[in-house]
């Protein structure tokens, strides 16, 4: 049972008990709160990207493992929302366990979403080029131009995190309020398609496809467990509305809200869509190969324009989640630095006084997409954004660790966002998806060099901790500000 704190208090008086000044200017109402958390998730984004490995795995039938992660993925998302309530402050997990446990665990938990948000940066921005810009303008496949256009976009988005939250925030909504908009008059545009045409069943609801018969079918790492990765890989980032605390008008209540409502509204969006979608197949086998199953479908079923309008409207949500990820990664950054505990944090924990943004934490995913996109070979840079699906399973899993050991001792202000009662069911029933969603994740033989990738980043994360243990050790030894602020 939480104890519930009587005394009013402000989203900028516990910046200041926890020894921060606020440099970040509050100007995120709740919707646009929301879209940040929706624009991380981008359902239409996540569909478009993994729906040719549900039907190479599973066929038409696996979309209804979809309602399994939309369950899992709640119950996480509103443990999450209980931490998001108490402590608002940029950096999410990492204040958490930093001011709840010690500075030492927060630490890793900083770390592991650092790399999953640099992963997922990565991945966004890619697929925008490779799998949505490129077909939209005709241009022939090259990885060199995906290469290329993955730098142009990731190089606006950095200018426009800079310059404003606020920018951000207008360009996200909007792509939010299109996203909403397109996949809902896509969704009728198709079942209408279909019942004038003839073309599509809803047999394909319970079809197997071409993986009809396959002998592993249902076994452990098989094509049915393998195709979770649909939900498990869209329905992620939630949790980034939380990084973006400090820049929320009324943290204590938007914040909890986004999280629990983008995984809520992406759920049920994304089913519709996956139904409407699976329904309006001709033919099976043939979508099946296709490069862009969905862009298929779109334009066997509505013709060619409404192909392109899809593609427009997918652009443009790519945009927004990528610039979104990376500003998140930016908060993250920035609040590590600001407690010393960060490579360069000297740097990068100083806010512009003009943008009220932190410009330096803001240019380093920029120069880490960068390096990654120059130097590495192709099948490598695949595997580290493959590796984007494992680090937010890990770190979820923790944080609702973290949540089952300090929970008794949490505080929080009147009115914010509490299960009360159903606590402990929720966090008990967090844990065991977790350990699911990660025994999914990892089952497959393709996820070895993946889980190389992860471990190695970790250890070159331990690298640093080593190095702050030896020569800064005070900054992992105490918290700034009033240590018992968010307890009782």
């Amino acid at each position: 049972m939480t104890e519930v704190s009587r005394q009013p208090i402000t989203p900028d008086e516990v910046c200041e008990d926890c020894g921060y000044e606020p440099e970040l200017k509050r100007t995120l109402g709740s919707f646009q709160v929301f879209a940040v958390s929706f624009a991380f998730i981008s359902v239409a984004v996540g569909i478009f990207g993994t729906y040719d490995d549900l039907l190479r795995n599973s066929g038409p039938v696996g979309i209804w493992t979809w309602i399994i992660a939309v369950v899992g993925q709640m119950l996480i998302a509103l443990v999450i929302a209980q931490f998001a309530a108490r402590i608002p402050l940029s950096g999410s997990s990492y204040q958490w366990a930093s001011r709840l446990a010690n500075p030492k665990v927060g630490w890793f938990f900083g770390w592991l979403t650092f790399c999953y948000l640099i992963a997922g940066l990565l991945a966004i921005d890619s697929a925008m080029a490779s799998q949505c810009l490129m077909p939209l303008f005709n241009l022939a496949p090259s990885e060199l131009t995906a290469r290329i256009i993955t730098l142009v976009v990731m190089l606006i988005q950095a200018v426009l995190a800079i310059a404003s939250t606020k920018i951000v925030a207008m360009i996200n909504s909007l792509a939010v309020g299109i996203e909403l908009g397109i996949v809902v008059v896509l969704v009728v545009a198709l079942l209408i398609a279909v019942a004038v045409t003839g073309q599509g069943s809803t047999a394909n609801l319970t079809s197997e496809g071409i993986a009809a018969g396959a002998p592993h079918y249902f076994a452990f790492g098989g094509g049915l467990m393998a195709v979770m990765i649909v939900g498990l890989g869209t329905l992620v980032g939630f949790d980034s509305a939380a990084n973006m605390a400090e820049e929320a008008k009324d943290p204590f209540r938007s914040v909890p809200r986004a999280i629990v409502g983008s995984v809520a509204a992406a759920g049920v969006l994304g089913l519709v869509f996956l139904i409407a979608l699976t329904i309006a197949i001709d033919n099976i086998p043939k979508v099946t190969a296709a490069d862009s199953p969905v862009a298929m479908i779109m334009r066997d079923q509505l013709g060619p324009i409404t192909e392109r309008i899809f593609l427009v409207a997918i652009a443009i949500a790519f945009f927004g989640g990528g610039m979104v990820t990376l500003t998140t990664c930016a908060r993250m950054i920035f609040a590590m630095s600001r407690d010393g505990r960060f490579p360069g944090h000297r740097l990068m924990r100083q806010v512009n006084r003009h943008t009220q943004t932190p410009v330096a934490a803001t240019v380093l995913p920029l120069v880490v997409g960068f390096a990654a996109m120059i130097v590495m070979p192709g099948d490598a840079l695949i595997e580290l954004i493959t590796s984007g699906t494992i680090f937010p399973a890990i770190t979820y899993g923790l944080i609702v660790i973290l949540y089952l050991a300090v929970r008794k001792k949490l505080d929080h202000n009147e009115g914010a966002f509490d299960l009360g009662r159903f606590e402990m069911p929720v966090a008990v029933g967090a844990l065991v998806w977790s350990v699911c969603a990660i025994v999914v994740l990892l089952s497959p033989a393709s996820a070895m060099v993946p889980i190389v990738i992860v471990v190695g980043l970790l250890v070159l994360g331990a690298l640093y901790f080593g190095y702050m243990m030896l020569f800064n050790r005070e900054v992992l030894d105490t918290e700034p500000g009033v240590m018992d602020v968010f307890s009782h």
